[in-house]
């Protein structure tokens, strides 16, 4: 095992400008932390561990950064960063569908550097709340407000509430960009921009109207059970996998540990009975939307209003698929093939609009991810479009998935 390359400055590293070597191994460390945020979240991500894929010993991490909460927000502030880079790409064309289309260009040109080896991995933001680091806040908000320029003049509600849109839907292409070819990066991202400037809808077919009522959850919502699984869901949606304990799940319905284990075995058979709980709504909702009938337009805009309305309305968020990345390996191979079936019948739903002309021809495999990531982003944005409510999230939030992010806003 390694110890640090430079020796221990003879006066504050703050008053001298840092040596090459030392900086160099800063980075590599942020780099591996990095790669250890994506895989295990925030809580998840240890010294030792990024320690030891540079053969250094624990202290030797220390000496660069004090605790683990210092490392994780340099390696969010490296991600923002990187998203500014981004952003700033395509600043320079006066419309905004160009500049979004840019944007998303930029994101899979950097992505295929990183695949060839050639840029370093952007953090994953799921967790970003769970550290509370006012430094990397505010650098959020500010990128934030940034790519909201990208979008151009419309009211502040709707253009927060797209923003937020755009972003999520960023932040979800590593869960499935996997399925395409490297060469493939650029058609790609031209399939998703042209989702996100034009939407699904057909070119002259009306915005249908809200039909189908929210399908109420299983079970009594005071039931003990349904309590563990909210308190579970906000706290794994806001703190990651690692950061959702035994100790703050019982906190935050003020019972004891030994109340916990009298309800759940483990901490895992209840992660997984969160994840049951959403795919069980989202399956609800799809079937609900369905036995109505309707063309594909109707029964996909009922499903994204009724799950999104649902999050909204009280009835407790569903899981993010997000969560995902941090879940231990032995249950997530299970979890995401459930996701990968929701995905497939989304995609199928698409196909059947594109058949009756109530969607536009797309490619359908890419707008049933986006959806799904429409779906999971509804649960944080009360956090950027506080003015709406389950009644308006319709024409501000799931209308722009449709109607594509640059269209007039619904009147």
């Amino acid at each position: 095992m390694a110890t640090p390359d430079d020796a221990a400055p003879s006066k504050p590293q703050a008053e001298r400008a840092p040596t090459r070597r030392y900086q160099a191994r800063r980075d590599a460390i942020v780099r591996f932390a990095v790669e250890e945020m994506n895989r295990k979240g925030v809580r998840g991500m240890t010294l030792g561990e990024v320690a030891a894929r540079l053969d250094l010993v624990p202290t030797g991490v220390i000496y660069y950064f004090r605790n683990k909460e210092e490392l994780a927000a340099a390696a969010f502030l490296k991600g923002i960063g990187q998203f500014e880079a981004l952003i700033a790409a395509a600043e320079g064309p006066d419309d905004p569908a160009r500049r979004l289309s840019a944007f998303v260009r930029a994101y899979f040109d950097y992505a295929g550097g990183v695949a060839r080896g050639e840029a370093d991995r952007i953090p994953v933001f799921n967790d970003v709340r769970a550290l509370n680091c006012e430094p990397v806040n505010l650098a959020y908000v500010e990128m934030f407000r940034r790519l909201r320029g990208l979008l151009g003049e419309l009211p502040r509600t709707h253009r927060n509430a797209r923003t937020h849109l755009l972003l999520s839907q960023m932040f979800w292409i590593p869960a499935w960009l996997r399925q395409a070819e490297l060469s493939d990066y650029p058609r790609t991202a031209e399939r998703m921009s042209d989702i996100l400037v034009n939407g699904l809808l057909a070119p002259g077919v009306a915005w249908p109207k809200a039909r189908a009522a929210a399908p109420s959850l299983e079970g009594e919502p005071d039931s003990s059970s349904e309590l563990f699984l909210r308190a579970a869901t906000q706290l794994i949606n806001d703190e990651g996998y690692h950061g959702a304990s035994v100790e703050r799940i019982s906190a935050r319905l003020n019972v004891s540990k030994g109340a916990f284990y009298h309800h759940n075995e483990t901490k895992d058979d209840l992660v997984v009975a969160c994840f049951e709980r959403t795919f069980d709504l989202m399956w609800r909702a799809i079937r609900t939307a369905e036995a109505a009938s309707g063309s594909g337009l109707e029964v996909l805009a009922t499903v994204a209003s009724t799950l999104i309305g649902h999050q909204m309305g009280g009835g407790g968020p569903l899981l993010r698929t997000s969560a995902l990345t941090a879940v231990p390996e032995g249950i997530r191979a299970g979890l995401m093939e459930k996701f990968g079936q929701l995905s497939y019948r989304f995609a199928s739903m698409i196909c059947d609009g594109i058949a009756d002309g109530s969607l536009r021809p797309v490619d359908v495999n890419i707008a049933a991810q986006m959806l799904t990531a429409a779906i999971n982003a509804a649960a944080e944005l009360h956090f950027w479009a506080s003015d709406l409510t389950p009644e308006t999230a319709g024409g501000g939030y799931v209308r722009p998935v449709f109607e594509g992010l640059v269209s007039p806003p619904a009147a």
